[in-house]
């Protein structure tokens, strides 16, 4: 499957319409962004059940700031609208496998258990 170019208008709709996200935040003069797109394509290729993104960082300079995107190649992985992967860096393809890997192994009732508890321990201290 190709990557999926994102920008603000089509990012929410991608991110909340797919169980499993994952976005490579780059930019066209990036040498270490040009040496991980083939790696993230072949990525992309190889999943065909997890839709793999990019977003041009020059481009979507609004998109990146929402995310603290402070140095590129960064890869965000979203599953169930949860960031559960974000590192900056190029990685190599053993690399981005077990992250792919780990990923889809995480029980996300579990992690969305965890979100309400510490929402509810928020609000009470807030409250």
């Amino acid at each position: 499957m190709a990557t999926v170019e994102l920008n603000k208008d089509n990012f929410e709709s991608v991110v909340t319409g797919n169980a499993m996200v994952i976005v490579d935040f780059w930019a066209p003069w990036c040498a270490p962004c040009r040496a991980f797109a083939p790696t993230f394509e072949a990525a992309s290729d190889k999943h065909a059940d997890v839709v793999f993104a990019k977003v041009n960082t020059e481009e979507e300079q609004e998109l990146a700031a929402a995310f603290g995107i402070r140095s590129i190649p960064t890869l965000m992985v979203f599953r169930e609208q949860v960031v559960l992967y974000a590192e900056a860096g190029a990685l190599p393809p053993a690399m981005l496998e077990e992250v792919v890997t780990k990923a889809k192994a995480i029980d996300m009732a579990e992690v969305h258990r965890e979100i309400a508890a510490q929402r509810a321990e928020s609000a009470r201290a807030a409250g």
